[in-house]
């Protein structure tokens, strides 16, 4: 099997499984004052300090959540709960993640003002263009780090660190999904007052994830009940997957630099290949994420080719985001020709895939547009 879709889940890592079964094993409700309570909250505490240590912040500024959705949500209504009142205007991009773009425009019907600033004719992002929307109306920016569709990195730490000096009480959000652990960043070189997390997208279980908010920033709650995560975030906290969290960050956080490197080079390399063939044609550049690439075998469905590859042990993603046929909006912000847009794939590397695995890849999209190539 060759697994190319790490930006949508990767594979736990042995040292993740082992720590969650310690953490089922430490059965304890971590708010139980007896022993057993004391020690499901050691581990709670221990994996705080590992994630906040990682991002470079306060063990006091984590707060667990079930995974980047609920983060994103979290972050963007509690803003707007706080200054909703008083200020009706958030500034956000037209390429965002669902979980985000989906909660702009719900705030939007409640009578908020989105502003979703686009790229550039090249496809670009310019930061001024996203700094010039600000104004003294805007509460918020939010602004991903790593596009998920074609690994476009966003000028984050410039618009807001810019915006920080222009407009200090704007409060700035990351959805740093596709970032964390993947592109070496610190929260407080970002200019971030709040940062989205994810544990699956590097190696650790589904359903949990953290919301980083610095430290002087108070925004209301989003779950509430009985009090966990200082009132932030009510709810028993999982601790079997709180420790598949950590352990996934202590797995990874000792050589990002090189990490980066190594996905680098296969980046490269995928390129290099895909430029030897006419028919296929690669949406990302140089400049993105190595870990997440959009391609296009020309004149092939996405969906085709996707069960053409898995029917040789080759996973991949629609690049295309397809729902019922709909071509990817965010695609199409980037400038992507329509003549690729129903042709787009998604390979997504992780730190376990290899150059001889991409060989097999290239050479199964070869065949795929010499053997369907009667359905253009």
């Amino acid at each position: 099997m060759i697994y190319f879709d790490n930006a949508a889940t990767t594979a736990p890592s042995s040292e993740v499984c082992r720590a969650v079964a310690k953490g089922l094993k430490c059965f304890g409700n971590p708010s139980s004052l007896h022993r057993l309570g004391l020690d499901a909250e050691k581990l709670l505490n221990s994996a705080r300090e590992n994630i906040a240590a990682a991002l470079g912040a306060n063990p006091q500024e984590i707060y667990f959540t079930s995974g980047a959705t609920e983060s994103n949500n979290t972050a963007i209504i509690g803003a707007a709960k706080k200054f909703g009142k008083r200020k009706k205007k958030i500034v956000t991009t037209s390429v965002e993640h669902p979980s985000v773009a989906e909660v702009c425009t719900h705030l939007e019907n409640e009578g908020f003002k989105i502003v979703r600033v686009s790229p550039n004719a090249e496809g670009k992002f310019n930061a001024s263009d996203i700094i010039n929307a600000v104004d003294d109306n805007t509460f918020l920016v939010t602004c991903m780090y790593v596009n998920n569709e074609n690994g476009f990195i966003l000028p984050v730490e410039k618009v807001f660190s810019a915006i920080k000096k222009r407009y200090p009480h704007v409060l700035t959000h990351c959805d740093c999904v596709q970032a964390f652990m993947k592109i070496p960043f610190k929260a407080k070189k970002l200019n971030a007052d709040l940062i989205s997390l994810s544990a699956h997208k590097i190696h650790g279980p589904k359903g949990i994830g953290a919301l980083y908010v610095k430290k002087g920033v108070n925004i209301p709650a989003f779950i509430v009940g009985g009090g966990q995560e200082k009132a932030f975030r009510s709810g028993t906290e999982s601790i079997p997957l709180i420790c598949g969290f950590s352990a996934a960050v202590e797995e990874l956080c000792g050589n990002i630099d090189q990490r980066f490197e190594y996905v680098k080079s296969l980046q490269s390399y995928l390129f290099e290949k895909c430029g030897k063939y006419e028919n296929i044609h690669v949406n990302s550049d140089a400049d993105c994420s190595p870990y997440v690439n959009s391609i296009a075998v020309n004149g092939l469905k996405s969906e085709v080719l996707l069960h053409f590859l898995e029917e040789r042990e080759i996973f991949v993603s629609s690049g295309s985001a397809c729902s019922k046929g709909k071509k990817s909006s965010v695609l199409q912000e980037f400038k992507v020709s329509e003549k690729y847009l129903d042709s787009t794939i998604r390979i997504s590397f992780s730190k376990d895939n290899t150059k001889n695995e991409i060989d097999i890849l290239i050479k199964a999209l070869d065949e795929a547009d010499k053997k369907l190539c009667k359905i253009r």
